[in-house]
């Protein structure tokens, strides 16, 4: 399958019945069947055009999970122009990095941003540091010259008030710019091959890069992720991760629209409670999440914020974003009977799963590996110091990729998207992943982790979520990172960073005790090598440093333990 975006509403219109949800926004109190999005993103189309939206242009869009991100995101791909997620929590100066970067032509941002467990902040002080006219007849950016309009959706429920700025363009007149009929667009001249999403990647490195993705690769991506989920009309698909990153907009929207399943956005941002009593009253088949968002929703139930009834409509799902600790897989089957819950790997660049398990996998390779190849995928494991080097089955090494899902490139970064993807000596390109893994017989992938974040303790490769796995099936362990810190004698010996189910110095609890009794455990369970040398307590999730994803930076948590040991 093969062909523009523009038109998948339309044929999902067409194979499924019409009255069906496509997408439901709990907090917006809001839904959409197949048919209204149909056309309201023919009728939103119809309005940016009007205002310059064109082929190619690149569009920032600075909103939370939905029915104006939904009906945005199908608007601009019909017309051909380039969807550009932004995270809505960007501060000023970030937003105009990235608009300057790609020379965006429009903006399209909310009054606030929800961002979670936060109050709301409002944009007005960032749009005025992009345009501080507000007042004036016409949009004008000295920062972001290309910018020629900002398009303004109201989510502040009146706190926010922009009817004076004159050069905001509102959502609602875009939307209703005499096109109530929301008949179909003329032809676009569009190509499977033309890019029509960048997304900047989240990573956990520091500086995040746009890759270029097309139609071909997103929505065939998507496509085979639903196959592998077994999605059907009937399925109603709880998404909490956000519409800016992959997971939401391609495991989220791909997937379910080339099934005729329905997407639900239990908050604009997530919110372990909102994503919780949305799967219990939509009554959701299936749950996305990265392993953060899981432990929270998890945590709510074991402290009894929410009921345990309401799950059994849940069947799959998708995990992932990171490693997925087998504990936690566990409990995942368990409580939440998410007996045929999915994993997903790939990344930004490969648009993105590159493998993923099936609903029906045994429990073993759900756990311990993230599935086999998608169609029409190759891969290889290669010698991280030599890429001609192609490693036998079961060698650990790293993973590389190839394939209709590759990105066409960096948005003008040339020497970046050189360091990546690389041809071989047939002329193949390959993205190479910068993960370590290892590829058995049967064509089952496992992913040990970063070839950066590996541990190298006196000559020997340490694996941080072998003990990540282990700390995690102690009792008083709710979450955990392990890093490497730097050590005299060792080079690096192993630290890991703990959020315990109850918070060290509590009467009765000593700190030092649980250090001895968590050293002790992974002794017992593996090896003594493998010990950390230095366990970091943190009082909850919210301390680990994340990207926008919820992926743990590892990069940042060994800088706070250098830190931490230099002050003791």
């Amino acid at each position: 399958m093969s062909f523009p975006i523009g038109y998948l509403v339309k044929t999902a219109k067409m194979n499924y019945n019409l009255i069906l949800d496509s997408v439901v926004s709990r907090h917006q109190n809001n839904r959409l069947t197949y048919d209204a999005l149909d056309r309201k993103s023919n009728q939103l189309a119809r309005g940016l055009l009007s205002i310059g939206v064109g082929k190619g242009e690149r569009v920032a869009v600075m909103l939370g999970n939905s029915i104006e991100y939904a009906i945005a995101t199908y608007a601009l791909f019909k017309l051909g122009a380039i969807l550009v997620p932004l995270n809505p929590s960007f501060n000023a100066n970030q937003a105009v990095s990235a608009l300057s970067h790609l020379g965006a032509s429009h903006l399209i941002i909310s009054t606030e941003a929800n961002l979670p467990r936060r109050a709301p902040r409002d944009n007005t002080p960032l749009i005025k540091h992009i345009a501080p006219d507000l007042h004036a007849a016409h949009l004008y950016s000295e920062i972001v010259p290309t910018l020629k309009h900002i398009v303004i959706v109201d989510n502040s429920a009146g706190r926010v008030d922009t009817t004076a700025y004159n050069s905001l363009t509102p959502f609602s007149s875009v939307l209703s710019d005499l096109t109530a009929d929301g008949e179909p667009l003329p032809p676009q001249n569009l190509s499977h091959d033309d890019v029509v999403n960048i997304q900047f990647t989240s990573g956990t490195t520091s500086m995040p890069k746009a890759a270029c993705l097309t139609h071909r690769s997103i929505l065939n991506n998507g496509a085979q992720i639903g196959d592998r989920m077994l999605l059907t009309e009937r399925d109603i698909v709880c998404c909490p991760p956000p519409l800016f990153h992959c997971f939401g907009c391609i495991l989220g929207y791909m997937a379910t629209a080339t099934h005729g399943s329905a997407i639900v956005f239990p908050s604009e941002s997530f919110n372990g409670l909102a994503a919780l009593q949305a799967v219990r009253e939509e009554k959701c088949t299936a749950l996305y999440g990265v392993p953060t968002m899981f432990i929270e929703e998890l945590g709510l139930l074991e402290k009894g914020e929410v009921p345990h009834d309401g799950f059994q409509y849940l069947r799959t799902g998708i995990a992932a974003g990171s490693s997925i600790p087998a504990e936690l897989m566990r409990k995942l089957h368990k409580i939440l009977n998410l007996t045929e819950l999915t994993i997903c790997y790939g990344m930004t660049e490969t648009s993105p799963v590159s493998a993923m398990t099936t609903t029906d996998d045994p429990i073993e390779k759900r756990i311990n590996t993230v599935g086999r190849l998608m169609p029409h995928v190759e891969a290889k494991i290669v010698d991280p110091s030599d890429y001609s080097q192609i490693l036998p089955v079961e060698s650990k090494g790293e993973l590389a990729v190839s394939g209709y899902l590759l990105m066409k490139k960096y948005w003008d970064a040339p020497e970046k998207t050189a360091e990546v993807m690389l041809a071989d000596e047939t002329g193949k390109i390959w993205m190479h992943t910068g993960d370590e893994a290892s590829i058995s017989q049967d064509g089952y992938i496992t992913i040990t982790g970063r070839i950066k974040d590996l541990i190298i303790r006196g000559g020997e490769n340490i694996h941080p979520l072998e003990i990540e796995n282990c700390l995690l099936a102690h009792p008083a362990v709710s979450e955990t990172s392990v890093v490497g810190v730097p050590d005299e004698k060792y080079g690096e010996v192993v630290g890991a960073f703990v959020v315990p189910t109850f918070t060290p110095g509590e009467p009765g609890i000593d700190k030092q005790v649980l250090t001895e009794e968590l050293k002790t455990w992974v002794r017992e369970k593996l090896s003594n090598h493998l010990v950390p040398k230095f366990i970091f307590f943190f009082p909850s999730s919210d301390a680990f440093p994340k990207t926008a994803s919820g992926k743990i930076q590892k990069f940042k948590l060994k800088e706070t333990a250098i830190e931490l040991l230099k002050n003791q």
